[in-house]
């Protein structure tokens, strides 16, 4: 923390948390920030958070259902975006 900009300020506000919040868990939260490689005041406070509440801390994997995968590649075709503005010929308000 101390290495970025306003580090310094960032770690004392993530220090200041035990004024609200039940200490044990502040430093618990501020050693599962430090594990994860992200020492960050709102990742601590993300932390902080889900330990109070008793949320999950792993999300499970997301696993797209086979009718979401795509058929076709979309392809990058200037012509054809050209194409349909001309189609149109409305106005916009850019």
């Amino acid at each position: 923390m101390l290495k970025a900009p306003g580090g310094d300020r960032e770690m004392v506000e993530a220090l200041a948390l035990v004024l609200q919040h039940d200490e044990q868990a502040v430093l618990t939260a501020v050693e599962m920030a430090l594990e994860a490689g992200a020492p960050t005041k709102t990742h601590i406070l993300d932390l902080l958070h889900r330990l109070v509440d008793g949320k999950p801390m792993d999300a499970p994997p997301l696993k797209a259902p086979q009718a979401l995968t795509l058929t076709t590649e979309p392809q990058a075709n200037v012509e054809r975006y050209d194409a349909l503005r001309k189609v149109r010929e409305a106005r916009h308000a850019s």
